[in-house]
């Protein structure tokens, strides 16, 4: 028996080393869909997205006068801002050539980039770094 185990294992052995290697068949050639990677920075991919973008955080006016701005869906904002005394709310804005564009009340506005002399408030007069509304409305970072 122990001649006929190794006798076959000898003919197996013989048999498989004759036989030529069998290769897998190549893979078929498809059409190789890669999607767009965005290699900008999320600071930087924001900020194309938003003309606006350095404006975001908090701007101080007079008498607790400020506004917030934070960027949203691109080229949107969300403005959280007392204008006055009275009145205090949250407003949504949109990117415009002139600055920031939106609807308090009736009234559309634009929050444009300024300096402290024009925006014709005492308390801001001589600061370079702000955003103005109208004539008595706006904002500055110290």
């Amino acid at each position: 028996m122990k001649k006929s185990v190794i006798l076959t294992g000898a003919a197996t052995l013989m048999l498989l080393t004759g036989c030529e290697k069998a290769e897998a068949p190549a893979p078929a050639e498809t059409a190789a869909t890669e999607a767009p990677v965005d290699t900008a920075a999320p600071e930087e991919a924001a900020a194309a997205s938003h003309r606006y973008a350095a404006w975001a955080g908090k701007w101080t006016g007079v008498e607790g006068m400020y506004v917030t701005i934070t960027p949203g869906e691109p080229g949107k904002y969300k403005l959280e801002m007392q204008s006055d005394l009275d009145t205090k709310g949250s407003y949504d804005g949109s990117d415009s050539d002139g600055g920031i564009a939106f609807t308090r009340g009736t009234e559309t506005l634009t929050l444009a980039a300024s300096t402290g002399d024009a925006t014709g408030l005492k308390y801001l007069a001589g600061k370079k770094d702000c955003l103005k509304v109208k004539d008595g409305e706006g904002y500055c970072r110290d």
